[in-house]
């Protein structure tokens, strides 16, 4: 994809092969976002963001998961994590409970009604998802497309500094 490709211009730089496509993801991404989460807002109540949460609780079961996991998994300091927790307990969607393997710390865990919410939430989800991000694309692409984005969820997540 072009790597030798000489950028001397604003015109050179914009047209870059490279920056073309990292656009094109980002503008899809962006796009997708405000469609897919414009939904959950009206349908069910939530942020994108809140729901993300959601799912991340989801996996963690029961017990729950320190702020800072939240954090991490977000992409958020932890006073963002720490306002939006905030803001979903306030919302019955989640509760905290004390830490039994750290005396000084609090897990976050979803309640009945955070888990009602989150199961009403990926059906809405999961159904714009297949109107807006699989319907578009050929089928015999779809594995691949979901298996690079892995890919590059993972290599930037690993990229990044930890959060405090």
């Amino acid at each position: 994809m072009g790597e030798g490709a000489e950028i001397t211009t604003a015109g050179d730089a914009a047209n870059h092969e490279l920056v073309l496509a990292f656009g094109r993801l980002q503008g899809a991404a962006n796009r997708l976002e405000y469609i897919l989460g414009r939904a959950l807002e009206e349908e069910c109540g939530i942020s994108h963001l809140m729901f993300e949460v959601l799912l991340i609780l989801g996996r963690a079961g029961d017990a729950g998961l320190p702020m800072r996991s939240i954090a991490q998994e977000q992409v958020l300091t932890t006073g963002g994590a720490t306002r939006l927790v905030d803001r979903m307990e306030a919302a019955s969607l989640v509760e905290r409970a004390p830490d039994p393997a750290d005396r000084r710390g609090t897990l976050v865990r979803l309640t009945p009604e955070g888990e009602q919410t989150v199961v009403r939430a990926a059906q809405v989800h999961v159904e714009n998802i297949r109107r807006y991000f699989v319907t578009p694309l050929p089928p015999e692409h779809l594995n691949r497309f979901a298996e690079d984005l892995r890919l590059l969820s993972h290599s930037a997540r690993d990229a990044l500094p930890r959060l405090r």
